[in-house]
């Protein structure tokens, strides 16, 4: 993290010795089948670029024989246990910033073009082989008219082969391309090319404020109506503005009545931390939990709970979040919360001293299907 993370590449031979794909073809295929998976098809021809979303039957998959196409798989690690276990080694990185885990399979010859990213990525080689080409380059002029954000005028400095267990991390906006090689497995038979993509997030600045801002006006006025409802409601008033001879300019009071509107949403130095904690903890759009079947077996006292793998949790000094909601935290509950966030479980030793409430709380979580029952 000191020498390379955000300053340079770094390409580590057999990260994962004898490393295996958490999923065979076939069942790559069957995940980009699936409604709630989010996968895209690529596919490079003389005439060009052609892209493609999902969801894919297996049918609808270009042959199999067929150079220069790529099947892209998001967010892996929401939908297979194996691909969410493979992102927690990750977590050298704070959870704030760990995105997902993006499988790509491709056919010889295939790839995405050269292209950069907005993030951090490691790209693991799961099997088969891949060829990569990176730059530093300044010039990231895009081609026009492709589905694809690919560099027109990409001038490679390293290029680096990597098999299965080799691992390649670039920083933000370093240009790279990778191209699928053909290669043989251990058996001898031909080797798929697939690469475990992680990515993480880099919330862009307007972005973040515009959120946050958006929260805030939320939290503000929720105060304003529970301590004075004719505050809330406060409207712009000007019993002092006199006729005019320029209507169109806008009046000075005005500018100050919005300015002050914005600054009481920022008065409160814990409401930043609330809305940031709570936007970067929110599901995406993909994600839903199914209701939990009854369950009359042993309390969680007794068995324990850990996180569902979808589930977003983040803790600051004084809140815990947990998918996309805040709750105010202190003392041994808080401590007991924060400890479930980093682990991403609880056992029974650690749940005895929890106080009725934390086990009320950690119940409801249950009910939503954000936690379960066995650490």
């Amino acid at each position: 993290m000191r020498r390379h993370w955000q300053k340079k590449p770094l390409l580590v031979r057999q990260a994962l010795p004898g490393f295996k794909p958490l999923l065979s073809r076939a069942e790559l295929f069957k995940l980009a089948a699936r409604e709630a998976v989010e996968s895209r098809l690529i596919v490079q021809k003389n005439a060009g670029w052609r892209m493609k979303s999902g969801p894919f039957a297996a049918r609808s998959l270009p042959p199999q024989n067929q150079a220069g196409w790529t099947l892209l798989v998001q967010g892996a690690d929401l939908h297979e246990p194996k691909a969410h276990d493979l992102l927690q080694r990750f977590r050298f990185v704070p959870d704030a910033r760990l995105d997902d885990l993006m499988i790509s399979f491709a056919t010889p010859g295939g790839g995405v073009g050269p292209h950069f990213d907005s993030y951090d990525v490691f790209l693991l080689q799961a099997s088969g082989s891949r060829l990569w080409k990176i730059s530093k380059q300044k010039d990231l002029t895009l081609q026009p008219d492709v589905p694809l954000k690919i560099l027109q005028n990409f001038e490679p400095e390293q290029e680096f082969l990597l098999e299965a267990g080799d691992m390649l991390y670039l920083p933000p906006r370093y240009a790279h391309d990778g191209i699928a090689q053909a290669s043989a497995g251990p058996d001898g038979k031909a080797a798929d090319c697939m690469t475990y993509s992680v990515g993480f997030r880099a919330p862009a600045r307007r972005e973040l404020a515009s959120e946050l801002l958006h929260r805030l006006a939320e939290f503000s006025e929720d105060d304003a109506e529970a301590s004075s409802p004719e505050r809330a409601q406060a409207m712009y008033r000007d019993p002092d503005q006199l006729a005019t001879a320029t209507p169109a300019a806008l009046p000075a009071a005005l500018t100050s009545f919005a300015t002050h509107a914005v600054l009481d949403a920022l008065k409160d130095p814990l409401a930043v931390a609330c809305a940031l904690g709570e936007y970067m903890t929110e599901l995406k759009p993909s994600v839903w939990f199914d209701e939990p079947q009854p369950d009359s077996g042993p309390s969680l006292a007794e068995v324990g709970v850990c996180l569902d793998s979808r589930s977003r949790m983040m803790y600051d000094a004084a809140h815990v979040f947990i998918n996309g909601e805040s709750y105010r935290a202190k003392g041994a509950d808080a401590r007991l919360m924060q400890r479930l966030a980093d682990q991403r479980a609880l056992s029974a030793h650690e749940l005895v001293k929890a106080s009725s409430a934390a086990l009320d709380l950690l119940a409801d979580w249950c009910d939503a299907g954000w936690v379960k029952a066995g650490a």
